[in-house]
C-alpha cells in the first residue's frame, strides 16, 4: 500500500495497532483521538484515506462525513463503529462512506479494505436527503455484531435504493419481513405504501391489479412465496410482465429452498428468476449465538418501555439462554423474554426461572437439508441416491466411502475453523478430535487456515 492514512479513534489500543499495521504495509499514518484534529488535517489537504470511529469525545464520525465530502471530494472514509445495528450501516452508506466495519473488526479484513480504498476512486457524492425527511426510528430488532449480520447490513444498505427485486430467505422467526420493511423504510420509496401480498390477496384474477393499486409505486412483498399455488405463481409472473414505468419495488420471502422446489417442479422457473435479482440470506439465531446477549438486552428495554417491570438476566440465566437452540429464532427469543419478564417478581432473572420457562419451549427442529423440514440425513440420502442414479445402473468407481467422507468432512472442518477464528486447539476441542488428528486432516484435505485477530 502507498499513501497517507488519517486514523481517528478514542481507543489508544486501536490507534496503536492500526498505526503499526498500516506503517508496516508502507503507509504514512497520522492518528488522533480528536474529531477536531481530524477535520483540521482534512481541511489542510492531508491524507489519502480516513479511518474513523463514530462516537468521539468531541464529535461524531458519521456526522462529519458530509463535511469531509465537501472539503475533499474523492477522499475515501472507512467508518468503524461499536454501534452494531443496521442503522449504523445504513447511515454510513447514505453519508457516502467508502466502507463500514463493526467493532470488533478483523484486522486483515480492514487492511484489505484500506488497500482497496487507496486504489479505487471514490464514487460521486450521493444526493442529499430532503430537509425534514427524518429517518425512521431505530426500533427494529435487527441487532448484531456477528460477521453474518454485519454482511447482511452492508448488503441491505447497497440494495435499498436500487430497483432490483430482492429475495429474502431464512427460517421462520429470523426477521425476513423486518428486512423487507427496512429496505423500504430506508429507501427513496419510504413515503409510498409498503404492501404485503398474501396468497389470499392474489387468489382472484383481479387480485394482482388490486395489489399494484394499493402499492402506488411503493414496495410489494410476496410473503412466503414458496408456499403459493402454481396458479397464483402464474398470476404473479403475468403481473410482473405487465409492469411499466413507476412500477413498485418487488420483494419476496421464503422459508424453503426455492431452487430445490424449482428443480422438483413445485416452483415456476420463470418466477424464480424474476424474483432473484438479489438474494439476502438471514441467518438462524443458533448461527449467531454471540448476538443473543445484544438481542436479549434489546427486548428487555422494549418490554420496560411498554410498561413491564425493569428486569435483568443473571449470568447463569444468560448462559442458559445462549445455549438454547431457538428453533423459533428471534421471534421465539422475544416472546420468551417477555414471558419471563411478566411472570417473575425479582429484579434479577435467575437461571432456575429461565430454565422453568425454557422447559416448556419446543425442542430443536430438525436440521434443514435440501427440502423443507427435512433432516440432514434425509438430504444426504437423496443426494447419494441421485449420485447412484446418475451412473445409469452401473456401480460408481471403488473408494466411494472415503470420497463421501472427504466431501462432508472438508466443509465441516472449514466451518469449524472459521467459527474458532483459525485456532486449531479450539477447533479440535469443538470437533471432539485430537489436535494432531486435526492437523493431519487439514493437510490431507488441503484446507487453508487463517488466524484472525479481533480488536475491541
Amino acid at each position: 500500500m502507498d499513501g497517507t492514512v488519517l486514523v481517528a479513534d478514542d481507543d489508544r489500543t486501536i490507534r496503536t495497532v492500526l498505526t503499526q499495521a498500516l506503517t508496516r504495509a508502507g503507509c504514512k499514518v497520522h492518528a488522533t483521538s480528536s474529531m477536531v484534529t481530524l477535520m483540521r488535517w482534512v481541511e489542510e489537504g492531508k491524507g489519502d484515506l480516513v479511518i474513523s470511529d463514530v462516537i468521539m469525545p468531541d464529535g461524531n464520525g458519521l456526522e462529519a462525513l458530509p463535511k469531509i465530502s465537501r472539503e475533499r471530494p474523492g477522499l475515501p472514509v472507512i467508518v468503524i463503529s461499536a454501534q452494531n445495528t443496521i442503522m449504523t450501516a445504513i447511515q454510513a452508506a447514505e453519508a457516502d462512506a467508502f466502507d463500514y466495519l463493526p467493532k470488533p473488526f478483523d484486522l486483515p479484513d480492514l487492511m484489505k479494505r484500506a488497500a482497496r480504498a487507496l486504489e479505487v476512486k471514490r464514487r460521486a457524492p450521493a444526493a442529499a436527503r430532503p430537509k425534514g425527511d427524518k429517518m425512521p426510528a431505530d426500533d427494529l430488532p435487527l441487532v448484531g455484531r456477528t460477521a453474518a449480520m454485519q454482511a447482511l447490513y452492508r448488503l441491505v444498505a447497497r440494495v435499498m435504493n436500487t430497483d432490483l427485486p430482492v429475495l429474502i430467505t431464512g427460517e421462520s422467526g429470523t426477521g425476513k419481513s423486518l428486512i423487507a420493511r427496512a429496505i423500504h423504510d430506508f429507501s427513496d420509496r419510504r413515503t409510498l405504501p409498503f404492501v404485503v401480498a398474501s396468497a389470499g390477496d392474489l387468489s382472484t384474477m383481479d387480485g394482482p391489479a388490486t395489489v399494484i393499486s394499493r402499492a402506488r409505486g411503493g414496495s410489494i412483498l410476496f410473503d412466503e412465496v414458496g408456499d403459493l399455488e402454481e396458479e397464483v405463481q402464474a398470476r404473479i409472473v403475468r403481473m410482473l410482465d405487465s409492469f411499466t414505468d413507476n412500477a413498485p419495488r418487488i420483494m419476496a420471502s421464503s422459508q424453503g429452498n426455492l431452487a430445490h422446489r424449482m428443480e422438483t417442479g413445485a416452483f415456476r422457473q420463470d418466477l424464480f428468476y424474476r424474483l432473484g435479482g438479489v438474494t439476502i440470506a438471514v441467518p438462524a439465531l443458533r448461527e449467531r449465538v454471540d448476538d443473543i446477549s445484544l438481542l436479549t438486552a434489546h427486548f428487555l428495554q422494549r418490554a420496560e418501555r411498554d410498561g413491564l417491570p425493569a428486569r435483568r438476566f443473571s449470568d447463569g440465566a444468560l448462559d442458559l439462554i445462549r445455549s438454547y437452540s431457538w428453533p423459533g429464532n428471534v421471534r421465539q427469543l422475544e416472546n420468551t423474554v417477555r414471558r419471563i419478564v411478566i411472570t417473575g417478581n425479582e429484579d434479577e432473572i435467575s437461571r432456575a426461572e429461565a430454565e422453568a420457562v425454557l422447559g416448556n419451549q419446543p425442542a430443536m427442529e430438525p436440521l434443514r437439508g435440501g427440502g423443507e423440514g427435512e433432516k440432514l440425513s434425509g438430504s444426504v440420502a437423496k443426494h447419494l441416491k441421485r449420485y447412484f442414479d446418475l451412473h445409469g445402473g452401473v456401480l460408481p468407481p471403488p473408494g466411494l466411502h472415503q470420497r463421501i467422507l472427504r466431501e462432508v468432512e472438508g466443509p465441516l472442518i472449514e466451518i469449524a475453523l472459521d467459527a474458532t477464528g483459525g485456532n486449531q486447539a479450539k477447533c479440535a476441542d469443538l470437533l471432539g478430535i485430537n489436535r494432531n488428528t486435526l492437523r493431519k486432516k487439514i493437510t490431507d484435505l488441503d484446507i487453508r487456515v487463517t488466524r484472525r485477530r479481533k480488536l475491541m
